[in-house]
């Protein structure tokens, strides 16, 4: 059984989220948080894994996003790491959570070349859930919303991102994003449930792009 600190722990991380996050765009707020939160937990419950590293990641990986920052990559980090030595959280458990804060997103697996820990896997695929199925199509027309973008352009071709630094200049319509990102994932999971779980929400995915081309008038 987990003892008070943890969890004491565990509800101050919760608060100092949720009170961040208060205004955040609707496909990375709270709820998103609490889901990969849940996801995490579910992932990790038939795993040997350090709970307390995966609990923090998953609740803090998202606390300063940097594509609402100015594409600053520092301030996630740096943000996570103030809170947690406030909370008196031993110098290499911070270092754990960090390293899953700094490196979990899609963006950044380009140019990531180190061994995945199993915590950073399970927090890793709890993430990706969310990017995927009926709640991923809802959150990537939610973010093309709030950046201006247009559903979709048939004169605008998918591409296929190669660094970084090409996937963050790219303004693309939102249906582009299923072939740049959102369709590679189910084949990215790192965890047996994960990808038992991304099969369905994959399949979802495809199904909402024949009835939207459809509808659109391309089939």
């Amino acid at each position: 059984m987990k003892n008070k600190a943890y969890n004491q722990l565990i509800v101050n991380t919760i608060d100092f989220v949720k009170l961040t996050l208060q205004n955040a765009e609707a496909g990375h707020d709270w709820w998103h948080i609490e889901r990969v939160y849940r996801n995490a937990k579910s992932l990790a419950s038939s795993m040997e894994v350090n709970s307390l590293v995966v609990e923090l990641a998953a609740l803090l990986h998202d606390i300063a996003d940097p594509k609402f920052h100015d594409g600053n990559e520092n301030i996630g980090p740096d943000t996570a790491r103030k809170f947690l030595i406030e909370q008196s959280v031993d110098e290499q458990l911070i270092d754990e959570v960090l390293f899953i804060v700094k490196h979990l997103s899609f963006k950044n697996s380009f140019e990531f070349d180190s061994q995945k820990p199993i915590e950073f896997q399970v927090v890793q695929d709890a993430d990706r859930l969310d990017a995927i199925g009926a709640i991923g199509i809802a959150r990537a027309f939610s973010y093309g919303g709030f950046k201006g973008r247009p559903f979709y352009d048939p004169d605008i071709k998918p591409q296929l991102f190669t660094s970084t630094l090409q996937y963050k200049n790219s303004k693309a319509p939102t249906i582009n994003h299923f072939y740049e990102k959102l369709l590679l994932l189910k084949d990215q999971m790192n965890t047996p449930k994960a990808k038992e779980i991304a099969e369905k929400r994959h399949a979802f995915m495809l199904s909402f792009l024949d009835n939207f081309y459809e509808e659109w008038g391309e089939v």
